[in-house]
């Protein structure tokens, strides 16, 4: 690596380090901790163990930013010095200590600058994301089994576990409609950017004249609540059925006959589940999903938009989509909204979602600032 690469690469590094100073609030960072702190300290801090274990968490993340940050500048100052010297001496063993701490420096500060996204209440939990096709019968059904299996292999690739819900199958092929549970830190923060209509175009494995079909799935993606949450439900306003668990699932699903579906009838908000082993463990999973939605129900009532949580809703059809994914005539996967490509769709389908996960959160992250 030349001299000039390296003064180039710390110039555009302090830019973006006085950037993140400002986006992340340091400054009031710093004010609040010394506020929590003072309230860890007093004496009956631990009286309400669920309050404390909040604030205590939430000073540990406060510390945590601006710590990194302040590593991150010093890292900066001194590499800045090490320039010079070397610049000035043509020192051959200081630059190259200067170039492995460059590298070093830049990929914690990419690393920072990602943890930063994740700064909405919901970001760290648990996440339910649901899967639908679009109209179009087999071709859909299939589409959407494809992005069940994409999420699925990012799921095991980011080391969280992974649960298929509920599933129904489809009529020749693919899948009507699948849940799934994403079990890890940040999963909801990295999968609300994949809620949306997404669109397939190639050339039809169940057309015998091998003709080019588009094909429609949409996702939707909802933070898993706490167990905590006061949300009120009143029995006699369930339906609650017992069914046997439908469809393929492979391994990350049981084939049971006690899957349960409950309906909310106020609201009519329907949720089922057939993970577990007995009726019981999916009524219980069944009445977790239902308390989070009804709950976030009443804090979409409260928000200014809808799209604070749950993202806007949109038919699944041309021109609605996120994101479209090319087989055929070329190669290519793009998200509209991010402008973020890819030409090896092949990679982004067996799970490589962080690049293209990443340049919408930024983006969706600017936008916010800049609203």
């Amino acid at each position: 690596m030349e001299l000039y690469e390296i003064k180039s690469g710390l110039e555009k590094a302090r830019l973006l380090l006085d950037e993140l100073f400002i986006s992340a609030n340091i400054d009031v960072l710093n004010r609040e901790i010394e506020g929590l702190t003072v309230k860890t300290e007093e004496s009956d801090f631990w009286n309400n163990h669920s309050r404390a274990a909040k604030i205590y968490n939430q000073l540990t993340d406060m510390k945590k930013i601006t710590t990194d940050y302040k590593s991150l500048k010093n890292s900066y100052d001194e590499l800045e010095e090490v320039y010079i010297y070397v610049k000035e001496t043509e020192d051959k063993e200081f630059q190259q200590t200067l170039e492995e701490d460059y590298l070093i420096f830049i990929k914690a500060l990419s690393e920072f600058e990602k943890t930063l996204l994740f700064d909405e209440e919901y970001d760290h939990n648990n996440a339910l994301l649901d899967i639908h096709p679009g109209a179009g019968g087999t071709e859909s059904q299939d589409w959407a089994s494809m992005l069940m299996r994409m999420y699925i292999r990012y799921g095991e690739k980011k080391n969280w576990k992974v649960e298929v819900v509920d599933y129904l199958d489809g009529e020749e092929a693919g899948l009507k409609s699948v849940t799934l549970r994403f079990t890890g830190y940040n999963a909801y923060g990295l999968l609300k950017s994949e809620k949306g209509v997404h669109r397939l175009v190639r050339i039809s494995p169940f057309d015998s004249s091998k003709r080019r079909h588009t094909s429609f799935a949409s996702v939707d993606v909802m933070p898993e609540i706490d167990d905590d949450l006061e949300v009120r439900i009143d029995p006699n306003e369930l339906r609650i059925d017992t069914f046997r668990a439908s469809g393929a699932g492979g391994q990350h699903i049981n084939k049971t006959d006690s899957a349960v579906r409950i309906t909310h009838l106020p609201t009519n908000t329907v949720v089922s589940c057939q993970s577990q082993r007995s009726q019981i463990q999916n009524k219980e999973e069944a009445m977790r999903m239902l308390k989070s939605r009804l709950y976030l129900q009443m804090v979409q009532e409260h928000a200014q938009t809808l799209s604070d949580i749950q993202g806007e809703k949109k038919a699944i059809e041309w021109g609605s989509q996120i994101r479209s994914y090319v087989l055929h005539p070329y190669s290519l996967v793009k998200d509209n909204r991010s402008n973020y490509e890819s030409s090896q769709p092949k990679d982004i389908l067996d799970g490589d979602l962080d690049d293209m996960i990443y340049a919408y959160l930024k983006s969706y992250v600017k936008e916010k600032n800049d609203a």
